[in-house]
């Protein structure tokens, strides 16, 4: 059996840069580590119960097989931070008809990425 301790996503991205700055401007994640020197160096982002490496380069386009679920408190206060941001918001907060609140936004290389709320009367968090 797999004793997994910790885990993180890496994601190669084509201008190391603008994700950085997408994801630690614009989305806010707080930095656990760095490593390396230049512009393809590392960071690793918090990720809920997780990390997200953003490193090294990638050559060739992103594939729709990467796609980030991210769970926020609020969607619509999300949605407004986002827009002040200039992030391109693909969808805006719907609910669900399964009950979450889900709103699709993209990273620079088109990644795929959706917020969700789980609100408080969700089975997910409530039980009667």
């Amino acid at each position: 059996m797999v004793h997994v301790l910790s885990s993180r996503v890496l994601l190669r991205p084509s201008d190391p840069e603008r994700s950085r700055a997408f994801y630690g401007t614009a989305l806010g994640l707080e930095i656990y580590r760095e490593f390396g020197t230049g512009p393809e160096r590392g960071t690793v982002y918090f990720l809920g119960g997780g990390f997200l490496e953003v490193s090294g380069r990638a050559t060739d386009p992103a594939t729709g097989t990467l796609q980030l679920w991210l769970q926020v408190a609020d969607a619509a206060a999300a949605h407004q931070e986002l827009l002040a941001h200039g992030v391109e918001v693909l969808r805006p907060p719907v609910k669900e008809p399964w009950g979450l609140v889900e709103m699709w936004i993209a990273d620079p290389d088109g990644h795929r990425i959706v917020l969700t709320e789980v609100p408080a009367d969700h089975p997910l968090r409530y039980r009667p």
